[in-house]
């Protein structure tokens, strides 16, 4: 079993407005609500994808409460935990030729309820898959993560991070079996830039020293490369198409590599799976269906 883990998710109202003038009334074209968090996209992707998977995390009030509603209707197993307490976040994102997103704090999170997420991942067994995403929201302790981890210490339980900065490193000696940093974040962690898939493989290869076992590494619209705990490495360039959304892309491909890794028992096919993944939903409204990351797919197993 896939379990995902949104410690702060949301609902995100995706507003387009035609042209944005501050100190006026704005009026909207097109509204749409998504539910929203890196590792509740995972789950819908791997959802669309036919692979199924938990979702774990905090919901808060009425708006926690139209979340697990979304998220089920998406066709995934919420298992969030309720909090007494505060309401769970509306991020608002606006589309008006760039985009602006103000995002919500989140509702305070209790220790008692950081206490019931642990008795949670108690519950996994070896070879289940535990996908950390996201930020820590600032009512939990930063070694969130690292708790977590250290509660499977032992239970041969496969973890893929895809967080920044020292929420990733600090998680290294833990030996997750997959992260995915893009090459801006892989970059920031070495103080260097990064633009090169040798050099990218090289500063992976310091990460897989610290303890990751495969990193892959997004590049957005220059594809992404992948560094495997064999040795192996492997570059792929994207599919072309219009990209129309960037959010969730890294999200999709976590989830299609993922998928890959489950279906295939290949890594490199569990990898270009993982770009289909990101690349379909980049060129979508949302994250992609099952049967346009399939295709792009099949066009990359034929390249």
């Amino acid at each position: 079993m896939i379990y995902t883990v949104t410690l702060n998710p949301a609902i995100d109202y995706v507003v387009e407005v035609p042209e944005l003038v501050t100190e006026r009334v704005n009026r909207t074209a097109k509204e749409t609500l998504y539910p929203g968090g890196k590792g509740i996209n995972v789950s819908i992707l791997l959802a669309h994808l036919g692979i199924e998977s938990r979702a774990l995390g905090f919901a808060a009030g009425f708006t926690g409460e139209e979340i697990v509603r979304m998220v089920e209707e998406a066709g995934c197993s919420p298992d969030f935990i309720r909090l007494k307490e505060g309401l769970s976040r509306i991020n608002v994102k606006i589309q008006s030729g760039g985009d602006t997103e103000i995002n919500a704090q989140g509702p305070e999170i209790s220790k008692e309820a950081i206490s019931l997420l642990y008795q949670r991942l108690l519950g996994l067994h070896k070879n289940d898959i535990l996908v950390l995403a996201g930020s820590v929201p600032s009512s939990m302790p930063g070694d969130v993560y690292e708790k977590m981890l250290s509660v499977l210490q032992g239970k041969e339980v496969l973890s893929v991070v895809d967080a920044t900065g020292e929420l990733l490193k600090n998680v290294l000696k833990y030996r997750p079996f997959l992260i995915k940093p893009n090459h801006h974040e892989l970059g920031e962690l070495f103080g260097v830039t990064l633009t090169d898939p040798e050099e990218i493989r090289k500063y992976a290869g310091k990460l897989q020293q610290m303890g990751a076992r495969n990193v892959l590494v997004s590049m957005g619209g220059d594809g992404a490369v992948f560094l495997c705990e064999s040795g192996k490495f492997f570059f792929r360039r994207p599919p072309k198409g219009e990209v129309k959304n960037t959010v969730g892309s890294g999200d999709s491909m976590v989830a299609g590599f993922l998928a890959g890794y489950l279906t295939e028992h290949s890594m490199e096919k569990a990898f270009l799976k993982g770009i289909a993944a990101g690349s379909a939903s980049a060129f979508s409204p949302w994250l992609a269906s099952g049967a346009e990351v399939e295709r792009l797919y099949q066009d990359l197993l034929r390249e």
